[in-house]
């Protein structure tokens, strides 16, 4: 391939053979030789060489600078004047046309060469600087983000079509005008203008993008908006202006709002099911009623005690509500029974945990609750049901509602007996210390009750009706609301 396709314009034959001859032995393509503007334009056309070698002096009605201002204006392509006129009025004509260069006549075949040389590397570099242009404006123009540019003295130089519709001017219109006049931005809260949104939302900062914003158009919308700012510098590094991106988020508000309004809708239905749940056993047993809510209340102020964060005091309190549903197994005679249990009905008694373990271990809790009650009973030393476990096979949710079931169901009455009362239970988990409870949690039990940080009282129960919505009490956000439940 040659080194550039190029096109002469010269009305002297002689001189444009010679021409052509120096640029092929140069190794350059010639695509055509005109010596009139009208056939220099139509060769143009036609062939779209790479570069136009162009006599000032031509003959007929068009001179080789009207010719070149055409090729300039209609294809674009670069020119190289070459003429003997130097004079003022001429080169000034000259420059009008945005010329690649000027070779004064007589020239040498290097003088030729050399100007060739650099007019189609700048011809190639301007090529690729408006590709790269064009691929920019192409790329700003399908964004969804608004993109706004600004010089040093804050006038808008530029504007995207997602700018200019999100705040309702003409695309043109704003170019050279006070980004000021066009739109404020504002704290949500107090509406107040945001002075230093250059430090605060740019690039460098810990969040780029400011999500909770308020714009405000000239026109007097208002829109919630995401926003970050970046410096434009020079080649010295000098400041320039700033681009400004701007997303309008309130579809994402709406968005997060309906999932929100969707959560706890399902947080409803979820605690109404384990409302419903925990009724079954209730039912089957009412003569200690609200035995499961108790136990639940202990067990989660034992945990606050002890520090388990929020979420597991939720899993806990669910947990506590439900850790006797499989008595719904146990035969209502057992469970009303006014006297001791047989070693067989006990035996039935104390399948309830597995149970309720494999009543509940297909429902997918975030939390483990199904393996809670599985082993609510068990003991640090082993001695407790079904599985016999020891120390910390035993789940911490686990040992928490151990003791708070025990204190639970020594200080109520049961069928068989009258109340023990407090003291009594607080002694029973004392001696069992390290034994058969977990020594933290009978140390957190110990400290919440002796300083009265917890009572046993419990809410009004609801009229009857359809299930309530209600928040679980370990919940710090929402207030206790659990109606009363039975073992």
């Amino acid at each position: 391939m040659g080194k550039g396709r190029i096109l002469i314009v010269e009305d002297e034959s002689i001189v444009a053979l010679g021409i052509r001859s120096t640029l092929m032995r140069l190794g350059y393509e010639v695509v055509g030789v005109a010596s009139t503007g009208l056939q220099a334009l139509s060769l143009a056309e036609a062939a779209r060489p790479d570069l136009v070698l162009m006599d000032v002096m031509l003959d007929g009605g068009m001179d080789g600078i009207d010719t070149a201002r055409e090729l300039h204006e209609h294809l674009r392509l670069p020119v190289v004047y070459l003429s003997a006129a130097t004079d003022e009025k001429t080169l000034d004509r000259a420059k009008r046309t945005d010329p690649f260069g000027y070779i004064t006549k007589p020239f040498r075949d290097h003088d030729l060469s050399l100007a060739i040389e650099v007019a189609l590397y700048k011809a190639r570099t301007d090529a690729q600087l408006q590709e790269s242009e064009r691929l920019l404006s192409t790329t700003l123009g399908s964004l969804a983000e608004a993109v706004v540019a600004i010089d040093a003295e804050g006038r808008v130089t530029y504007m995207n079509p997602a700018a200019s519709h999100m705040l309702g001017v003409e695309a043109e219109q704003p170019l050279g005008h006070d980004i000021s006049a066009l739109f404020t931005i504002m704290e949500p809260d107090t509406r107040l203008p945001i002075a230093g949104l250059e430090e605060i939302c740019s690039p460098s900062a810990a969040h780029p993008m400011c999500e909770d914003m308020l714009l405000r158009t000239s026109a007097g919308l208002e829109m919630p908006v995401g926003l970050s700012v970046s410096p434009v510098t020079g080649q010295r590094g000098e400041f320039r202006g700033r681009v400004m991106v701007l997303r309008n988020v309130a579809l994402r508000k709406q968005a997060e709002a309906e999932l929100l309004e969707s959560m706890q809708a399902l947080r409803t239905a979820f605690r109404q099911t384990v409302r419903a749940l925990a009724s079954m056993a209730e039912k089957r047993d009412p003569y200690t009623a609200g035995h499961q809510q108790r136990v639940a209340r202990l067990a989660c102020a034992i945990g606050g005690e002890m520090g388990l964060p929020a979420d597991s005091l939720e899993g806990l309190e669910v947990s506590g509500t439900l850790h006797d549903v499989g008595k719904v197994y146990v035969p209502a005679e057992i469970l009303s029974k006014p006297a001791r249990l047989s070693h067989m009905e006990m035996g039935i008694m104390k399948s309830h945990s597995e149970v309720g373990f494999e009543i509940l271990r297909e429902v997918n809790f975030p939390w483990p609750v199904a393996r809670t009650v599985l082993e609510h009973h068990e003991r640090l030393d082993g001695s407790g049901y079904p599985g016999g476990l020891k120390g910390t096979e035993i789940s911490l949710e686990a040992r928490i509602l151990a003791v708070a079931d025990v204190v639970e169901a020594m200080s109520s009455h049961r069928p068989y007996r009258a109340a023990l009362g407090l003291p009594l239970a607080l002694e029973e988990i004392k001696a069992g210390r390290g034994k058969v409870y977990d020594p933290e949690v009978v140390d957190a039990c110990l400290a919440l009750l002796n300083r009265g940080g917890f009572t046993f009282e419990a809410p009004e129960p609801h009229p009857p009706g359809p299930l309530p919505d209600f928040s679980l009490s370990c919940a710090p956000q929402a207030p206790q609301a659990v109606a009363d439940l039975e073992e």
